[in-house]
C-alpha cells in the first residue's frame, strides 16, 4: 500500500450529501473509519445504517479530533463557519480539505484561521444534478478529475495527503491556483447551470412544462434540476468570475437575435457553424 494511504485511518466528512455521502461510502469501503456529521439528521442515520459512517458526530463536532483528515463537504457560503467549528474541535488534524465548487473564499477562511500549513482546497468534477445523502454512490469520484489549491503555507505533508485522499476514492488529482480555478469554473461549470437555468425560467414563463421538450431540450435543461440553495451559494460566491461569464453569454445570445431580427441568414449561418466548429473540438 502508498506509505500516504496508509497514514489515512481514520476520516472526519463534515456534510453527507452527494459529495461528502459517496466520499464516505469510498473510504469505509476501503476500510478508514468514518466519522460524519449532516445537519440533515434522517441522513445521518441512513449513513451510518449503510456502514459508511461508523461514528455519527453531534453538532459541536466533538469527537472530530480522532480523525487523521477532516472533508467539508457543505455549502460554499456555510463553509468558513463550519471550517471554525471543526478547527476548535479538532486542533490537531494533519489535513484540513473542502469539496467546493470555488477555492478562493474557503483558502481565505483558512489563513484567516492560522491553518493554511494543513489546508488544502479540494473541488472533485463528479456533480450531478440531483442531491443528498440519497444522490449518493459508492465510485462516484473513479477517473474524476479532482483540483487541488494551495494555500500560501500549505505543506508537503497536506499536500500528500489530499493527494492520497482523493486517489483512494479513484479520482485523479491536478493541482491548480485557487483563483485560476474560479476563473475557470466559472466558465466551464458555473455558466452552463446558470444558462440551464434561464432556459428553464424562460419555458415556465410561457406555460410549458419539460416533458413537452425533445431529447436535445431536456438535455439543455437537465442541470436546471440541480439545487438551488447549491447553487446560489456558487454564484454568489464567485460572483466576478460568474458575472464576466454570464455577460460574454449575453452577448452572444444578443448578436444571434439581431441576425434573427434582420433575416440574416449567412450571418446566422456563420455564427451556428462557428458552434459546430467549436463542438467538434
Amino acid at each position: 500500500m502508498d506509505d500516504r494511504l496508509s497514514d489515512i485511518r481514520t476520516a472526519a466528512i463534515i456534510g453527507l450529501g452527494l459529495i461528502g455521502g459517496s466520499m464516505a461510502r469510498d473510504l469505509a469501503a476501503r476500510g478508514v473509519r468514518v466519522l460524519g456529521w449532516d445537519a440533515d439528521k434522517e441522513s445521518l442515520r441512513a449513513a451510518g445504517d449503510a456502514g459508511a459512517v461508523h461514528h455519527p458526530l453531534p453538532d459541536d463536532l466533538r469527537g472530530v479530533d480522532q480523525a487523521d483528515v477532516v472533508v467539508l463537504a457543505v455549502p460554499v457560503l456555510a463553509a468558513p463557519d463550519v471550517l471554525r467549528r471543526a478547527v476548535r474541535a479538532a486542533p490537531g488534524a494533519r489535513l484540513i480539505t473542502d469539496a467546493g465548487s470555488t477555492k478562493q473564499s474557503i483558502i481565505r477562511a483558512a489563513e484567516g484561521l492560522g491553518i493554511g500549513e494543513r489546508f488544502v482546497g479540494s473541488h472533485p468534477l463528479a456533480g450531478d444534478h440531483q442531491s443528498g445523502w440519497a444522490a449518493s454512490s459508492e465510485g462516484l469520484f473513479a477517473g474524476a478529475r479532482v483540483f487541488l489549491s494551495r494555500t500560501h503555507s500549505t505543506g508537503d505533508e497536506a499536500m500528500g495527503m489530499a493527494a492520497a485522499l482523493w486517489e483512494m476514492a479513484g479520482a485523479r488529482p491536478e493541482v491548480m491556483d485557487a483563483a485560476e480555478h474560479d476563473r475557470r469554473l466559472a466558465w466551464t461549470s458555473h455558466l452552463p447551470q446558470m444558462v440551464s437555468s434561464a432556459l428553464a425560467a424562460a419555458l415556465a414563463g410561457q406555460g410549458i412544462a419539460r416533458g413537452e421538450l425533445g431529447p436535445g431540450g431536456r438535455d439543455v435543461t437537465r442541470l436546471a434540476g440541480s439545487s438551488p440553495e447549491m447553487w446560489a451559494d456558487i454564484a454568489i460566491d464567485n460572483a466576478a468570475g460568474l458575472s464576466a461569464a454570464l455577460q460574454a453569454a449575453e452577448d452572444q445570445l444578443r448578436t444571434m437575435r439581431h441576425a434573427i431580427d434582420s433575416g440574416s441568414h449567412a450571418r446566422l449561418r456563420d455564427l451556428l457553424a462557428g458552434c459546430r466548429s467549436w463542438h467538434a473540438g
